[in-house]
């Protein structure tokens, strides 16, 4: 029973020993989904006006989505390869 509680106790730790990576990666996407939502998703939702043309129109706005990702994606890497040339 004490082994389990410590490993418990251990696991619960682990949880709130996060890297400052780590930190910077979570705000970073949770920005880029706000920022989906909010230029991107609202207005295709508002318009149209039947429910169907909605969920159509949010449903083809995540390819949107997609290409930003990989956009930023496609320049992070960049960066790091020309910041490997380079050292």
């Amino acid at each position: 029973m004490v082994v389990v509680a410590r490993v418990r106790q251990n696991d619960a730790s682990m949880l709130l020993n996060l890297t400052p990576t780590q930190i910077s990666l979570g705000i970073a996407g949770a920005t880029t989904l706000v920022a989906y939502a909010v230029f991107i998703l609202v207005p295709a939702w508002g318009s149209y006006g039947r429910v169907w043309e909605k969920l159509a129109a949010s449903f083809l706005s995540l390819f949107i989505l997609a290409a930003l990702v990989g956009v930023g994606i496609g320049i992070g890497a960049g960066v790091v390869y020309l910041y490997v040339q380079q050292a």
